[in-house]
């Protein structure tokens, strides 16, 4: 593990690696950290994993660009978007229209940086506390886990071997093996079903070595926006928390300079050039930090070094028809465990916040935010059901799942009165 002390606070600057092969040493640890969510994502969407490498190096980028190369953060995909985008996948028969969907929550991203640039991070905070956005990644999480067990049953050995591994890394696991226990996992699954012959290798031998990515253009529709556009504000709170903790491992106020603003801009720039190429879209990533306070180098360049990688990753055509390979029960035993964590981050940020539900109005809000976001979601999934799910705006606009359970969490939160428990007879 390559190690370089540098600074704890404001005052101090960066320590540069000169070494070519120390910074290319380093870089790589940040792209194997990285790697394997980045690609669990659109395999599990039907995206185009080599495009989601594309963009993840892009966008990486494009977020030190706009933040001034400040800030030593790698984005990769977003797993909040998950579920979403396999909805517009089957609704509109098209991925294509979850990606115009992933640009119009990009220049969401934008809308946010230009409020919080007028009014202040604070008040715009007021409108996402954690009692909303809390339910809602316990949300995220709970509507995914039917896939995750749908593709798990396809062998349940495979699977559990899977999960297995991804425990013995995540709780026993050292240093670098620590950080990537999912990475971990797909190696050993993908080992144990090449020797059981569950995978044909047929698309690897006839991939070439050089492949440019197969990019697709987005698809515009009012129905297919309304269901992700309205994440943003389950990740608007998620963006905060990271680049909060991004600091906390660097020694810097990054909310100060270069500017929240700046940091939900670049991570819009960057989910729109994913959603126009046909990537998931991308956040930051809290794996990469964990690297970061691993290795004790919190040199910025290193992580655009990492980008380069990535995005020369994405050309070898080796590379992605591997990952095309992957079989269904090793993405189900890393995402019954990814699927649990994301409700596990949800009951977290509740926990964390310290949120009264001795208070009526707490648990009416969670309430809501849990039956609505679940309840719409597995009716609408239920074929014998026939009647109106959640909010029918016209006849392709539906308003269900997460996106309804975002708006009642908001709206209601505004609404209902804060009452101390003292002022309750």
């Amino acid at each position: 593990m390559i190690r370089n002390e540098v600074f704890t606070n404001d005052k101090k600057e960066v320590t540069k690696v000169k070494n070519k092969g120390k910074r290319a040493i380093l870089a790589i640890q940040h792209v194997i950290a990285m790697f394997g969510a980045t690609v669990l994502v659109p395999i599990l969407t039907g995206l185009n994993p080599a495009v989601a490498l594309l963009a993840a190096g892009v966008g990486t980028l494009l977020f030190h660009f706009v933040t001034k190369g400040k800030v030593p953060v790698f984005l990769g995909s977003s797993f909040a978007f998950i579920p979403v985008i396999i909805a517009v996948g089957d609704k509109f028969g098209s991925l294509a229209y979850a990606q115009g969907g992933i640009m119009v929550a990009g220049a969401l991203y934008l809308l946010l940086s230009l409020l919080i640039m007028v009014f202040g991070v604070d008040r715009v905070k007021s409108f996402f506390p954690p009692v909303v956005t809390g339910p809602m990644i316990i949300v995220i999480g709970l509507i995914l886990s039917p896939t995750a067990i749908e593709m798990a049953s396809a062998n349940w050995l495979v699977a559990f071997i899977v999960i297995a591994t991804v425990m013995v890394f995540s709780i026993f696991g050292k240093g670098m093996f620590k950080v990537i226990p999912i990475l971990c996992g797909v190696i050993v699954g993908y080992a144990v079903s090449a020797m059981m012959n569950i995978i044909d290798f047929s698309a690897v031998t006839e991939a070439s070595l050089f492949h440019i990515p197969d990019a697709t253009l987005p698809k515009f529709d009012l129905g297919a926006i309304a269901m992700i556009a309205p994440i943003v504000l389950a990740v608007f709170m998620e963006h905060i928390g990271d680049i909060t903790t991004n600091g906390s491992v660097v020694g810097k106020n990054f909310f100060k300079d270069p500017g929240l603003h700046r940091t939900l801009m670049g991570d819009g720039l960057a989910t729109m050039f994913a959603g126009f190429i046909g990537a998931p879209p991308n956040t930051t990533y809290g794996e990469n930090t964990s690297v970061l306070a691993v290795t004790k180098n919190y040199d910025p360049s290193i992580l655009r070094l990492a980008a380069i990688f990535a995005i020369a990753l994405s050309f070898i055509g080796k590379v992605g028809a591997i990952l095309q390979t992957i079989p269904a029960p090793v993405m189900g035993g890393v995402s019954i465990i990814l699927f649990g964590m994301i409700s596990s981050v949800g009951i977290r940020t509740i926990s964390n916040a310290d949120i009264d539900f001795s208070n009526n109005r707490n648990l009416i809000i969670v309430s809501i935010i849990l039956v609505a976001g679940i309840g719409t979601k597995m009716l609408d999934a239920n074929p014998d059901f026939h009647g109106t799910i959640g909010i029918q705006i016209t006849e392709n606009i539906q308003i269900i799942g997460l996106s309804l359970a975002a708006l009642i969490g908001v709206i209601a939160n505004k609404i209902l009165p804060e009452i101390k428990n003292e002022e309750v007879a």
